[in-house]
């Protein structure tokens, strides 16, 4: 429970949407909103769109335009994709860089053939559950085998450098590192070849490779920021791929012997194990060492963490991701989202962002009597609140602020930046008291991370920034 202490306590409501990267191309859009109803009862044709852009960020307010009494011209910029027919190609998706997004963290993890790779590659993700995790396996890169060596296939290496796909394992790799989704290979280790459709993967906040090999190629080693070699004794390995390839392919103990004798062996001694040397972390013992994962997710956390706004502004909150976030965040980028449901959805988000706002604000402590007779301690706030909405979009937020705050006084203020520096105040209407009030400013959008922190600087506003993303995002 906070006291309260300062005179004055301003939060600022934000949507930020940070997997969303906007397009350089973006065009402005209008939304037609009146006042005196839901900012939601979109006025005009492409309502959904409109008032997808709300979501989708803006720059800078410029472009302001002239409307009747009585309602208001909320100028919004959407992504220029999303105005596109869906049967028109979609533009490719430029780097994180060109968006100030941050790169993925890339982690290699290597080591032989049933040395524990994917045990540690699921502790990790389990551990980062509050990230976006993406694994790659090295085997979906395999070569497809002609008809010739499936007929022989008991006499193919599967361990050699020559059997996998490198060139279209570095290019899926550098799209993923640099912001672009890639296109998996589907490969069916029964037939030995690729089938359609390949897996699509976007990139995420932490990307891991698993493979015997993912060390050998220079350049693959180049785009990991961790390379780690799980190390397990020859004798663990052996009995572990007799177990799995006895039951899971219902092969034969010689044929796996035989196998692991002319091809398995040879190849860790020669080109796996050698990579060893490249590793920045060595496992012993694979997944069952728990003190190593957690030293390594704990390494992941910190890097993580040094991109990672709000260790940099500790006035900065982002709203705890879970599935049913994730799962709203899925409905309200879907092109097929209808026009209802999107608004719906994107209500929703919003009331969440400003119930979590509230959560940060003082109080004080208040005793009630119960209809019992009972005497209950609990919370209010410290003093009575206020919303001031920035035009042209905080509108969007007035409704979930009401429905949160019964009878709450709400403002408006239009402000229009010229230049890098300066800023001219063109419309506000606050509260005359409001000197006396904690006041919520209501600003859905924060189109770049400069804007934001001009905001705060400029302002001395201490900034509330409700996540509209799927982590801790």
């Amino acid at each position: 429970m906070q006291r309260c202490s300062n005179p004055t306590h301003t939060l600022s409501l934000s949507l930020f949407p940070h997997y969303s990267p906007i397009s350089s191309d973006s065009i402005p859009v209008d939304i037609v909103a009146d006042r005196r109803r839901s900012a939601t009862e979109i006025a005009g044709g492409g309502g959904v769109d409109r008032y997808r852009s709300l979501l989708m960020g803006s720059n800078s307010v410029n472009g302001f335009l002239e409307s009747p009494a009585g309602v208001h011209f909320s100028g919004l910029h959407l992504d220029e994709s999303q105005l596109k027919s869906s049967q028109q190609e979609k533009k490719p998706t430029t780097s994180p860089k060109e968006y100030g997004h941050r790169e993925p963290f890339v982690i290699g993890v290597g080591g032989g053939a049933a040395s524990g790779k994917s045990t540690v590659c699921e502790m990790i993700i389990e551990q980062l559950h509050d990230q976006r995790v993406v694994l790659v396996n090295q085997e979906s890169f395999y070569h497809s085998l002609s008809e010739e060596e499936s007929s022989r296939v008991h006499e193919y290496n599967f361990d050699h450098p020559d059997a996998f796909d490198t060139e279209k394992l570095l290019s899926c790799m550098e799209n993923l590192k640099h912001g672009r989704p890639a296109d998996i290979p589907n490969y069916d280790l029964k037939t030995h070849r690729n089938v359609s459709p390949a897996r699509k993967v976007n990139p995420s906040d932490v990307i891991i490779l698993e493979g015997i090999l993912v060390f050998h190629d220079s350049h693959v080693r180049e785009l990991m920021n961790m390379k780690i070699f799980v190390d397990t004794d020859a004798d663990i390995r052996l009995a572990r791929r007799i177990c799995r390839d006895t039951v899971e392919k219902g092969r034969d103990v010689r044929t796996v012997l035989d196998q692991y004798s002319k091809f398995v062996k040879p190849a860790f001694d020669d080109f796996i194990l050698p990579t060893k040397k490249y590793a920045d972390i060595i496992i012993p013992r694979g997944g069952d060492n728990h003190v190593a994962i957690d030293l390594i997710v704990q390494h992941i956390r910190t890097k993580l963490g040094q991109h990672d706004l709000c260790k940099i502004y500790p006035n900065l909150y982002v709203i705890q991701s879970t599935f049913q976030i994730r799962g709203m965040h899925t409905l309200i980028r879907d092109a097929e989202t209808t026009k209802h449901d999107f608004i719906f959805y994107a209500d929703r988000l919003i009331r969440l962002v400003v119930e979590h706002g509230l959560g940060h604000l003082p109080f004080k402590e208040k005793q009630v009597i119960t209809p019992t007779g009972a005497v209950y301690t609990g919370v209010e706030f410290c003093r009575r609140l206020c919303g001031i909405s920035v035009i042209r979009s905080g509108e969007s937020m007035e409704n979930a602020l009401r429905a949160c705050c019964k009878g709450i006084k709400i403002g408006k203020i239009l402000i229009h930046r010229e230049g890098d520096n300066g800023q001219q105040l063109i419309y506000q209407n606050l509260p005359k008291d409001i000197s006396d009030r904690h006041v919520l400013l209501l600003d859905p959008i924060l189109g770049t991370v400069e804007c934001s922190d001009s905001l705060s600087s400029q302002h001395y506003i201490p900034t509330l920034c409700g996540s509209f993303t799927t982590r801790p995002s």
